[in-house]
């Protein structure tokens, strides 16, 4: 099992680095009062992790005024007696002082992620998103995290107006409610916007197209429908859109997002083909179109998808024969294909057995007949296979190693005439605790 998941661990680990990456430009530091006479601008310094408690320190007393605000707002009212908001020491929020060593908020973070990030927790039943974080023109990056989940909510569209600073933007389990505002294409500076795991509905804003810094887009987990956008943006590495309700078909366009590493449309309702162009997302790592309505044929352009270690293609509805040399000279990089449940027919193809890293391949439920091919004595890191409830016969061409290595995750079973030769030793495998589920060739 972990094996299989574990793309989405990393994909997962990219995702709270880019998030990582806008708090490292988000700290507090102690700067000597400047005489340059230059006008106010915020200054760099090292991470702090945490704002530092100094009584030399001086908040920008509007951005103090409106924290408090939003600090009450969330239920948070113990912030209201702290002096100097950036002075003080909590996780959660991050200062920099400009030139005059006045300090500006420019990170605000709320919800338990776990005991090692004690961002301020929120009063779920009565949290609200403040009006007053308009009054941060410095803010960086806003985290909200199972907020607002008993106290359903739209996303106000007043944080739009946070276009000129804002690069973070997390709004991930909230049980919000409505359309994504289209304000928040004026976040020009975004980097990263999730909204993963609401109850958000309507069409996903076309205007994305002008978030041309965008390198992470989640918007998994939700209920938008319509089509898909052409989002013709260079930057974006993780383009999230599952389990919705999207239609229409995977656009064509989806090649000028060339550095994607991550592209998850699965569990929507997306029709069509799978178009050619997506051979040019060459950085891509993981691919999942799994459960939608995606027709035949596999474009010979998998190929050329020299960086792509997970492909998930399960649940739709193909129904044709695989091209033998599909996977014949590339995705030499491809660990994990999943294959279940898609209607395929014909012999398996030989060239599964030239992908050296395979370790994980699942090609259980589909209408494959003829024998499983010798090609995959070759693939030594296999470690799960399922071949189950097919139509494959003959001895079973794998080494007696590599059964024993999978164990339970070697899967034949529903295949009546798949078995293994009594001289090859898969015979004391088939008797061990692991049972293949098949039996000896001819026995009369």
């Amino acid at each position: 099992m972990a094996t299989f998941f574990q793309p989405y661990f990393l994909t997962l680990l990219l995702t709270l680095l880019l998030f990582l990456s806008s708090l490292s430009s988000s700290f507090t530091v102690i700067m000597p009062d400047s005489d340059s006479g230059s006008p106010s601008s915020l200054i760099d310094g090292p991470q702090s992790g945490f704002s530092l408690h100094n009584a030399a320190v001086r908040t920008d007393p509007a951005e103090q005024s409106a924290v408090y605000d939003i600090m009450s707002a969330t239920g948070n009212y113990w912030a209201t007696q702290i002096p100097d908001v950036c002075g003080g020491r909590w996780h959660g929020i991050e200062c920099m002082p400009d030139n005059h060593n006045l300090f500006h908020i420019v990170s605000l973070s709320f919800g338990s992620l776990s005991d090692d990030t004690a961002f301020p927790t929120c009063d779920a039943t009565r949290s609200t998103i403040s009006p007053s974080l308009t009054k941060l023109p410095h803010l960086k990056t806003l985290f909200f995290y199972r907020c607002f989940s008993n106290n359903p909510q739209f996303i106000p569209s007043f944080l739009g107006q946070l276009g000129s600073s804002l690069q973070t933007l997390v709004l991930r389990d909230n049980g919000l409610i409505g359309p994504i505002p289209t304000e928040l294409t004026n976040l020009t500076h975004l980097k990263v916007l999730d909204l993963h795991g609401n109850n958000l509905n309507g069409s996903i804003p076309v205007g994305f197209n002008r978030l041309l810094g965008l390198r992470s887009l989640d918007l998994s987990q939700n209920k938008l429908m319509g089509l898909l956008p052409s989002l013709g943006l260079s930057n974006l590495r993780i383009l999230d859109v599952s389990q919705n309700l999207l239609t229409g078909s995977i656009p064509i366009e989806i090649v000028t997002c060339q550095s994607l590493i991550k592209l998850d449309l699965s569990r929507n309702r997306l029709t069509g083909l799978i178009p050619k162009s997506i051979g040019g997302l060459r950085q891509l790592v993981l691919l999942d179109l799994s459960y939608n309505q995606i027709s035949s044929p596999l474009p010979s352009s998998f190929r050329l998808l020299s960086s792509l270690e997970a492909l998930i293609l399960k649940g739709n509805p193909m129904d044709c024969v695989i091209s033998n040399d599909l996977f014949d000279g590339g995705m030499m990089s491809l660990m994990t294909l999943i294959l279940s449940n898609m209607g395929f027919h014909g012999p398996v193809p030989n060239s599964l057995g030239r992908l050296p890293n395979l370790r994980v391949l699942h090609l259980d439920g589909n209408h494959f007949n003829g024998s499983i091919p010798s090609s995959f004595q070759a693939l030594r890191n296999l470690n799960d296979l399922r071949l189950n409830d097919n139509e494959l016969s003959g001895p079973i061409p794998l080494p007696k190693d590599t059964i024993w290595r999978m164990k339970r995750k070697l899967r034949l079973y529903n295949n009546s005439g798949l078995c293994y030769n009594s001289q090859s030793g898969v015979g004391d495998v088939s008797g061990s605790p692991y049972n293949i589920d098949i039996g000896p060739c001819n026995v009369p």
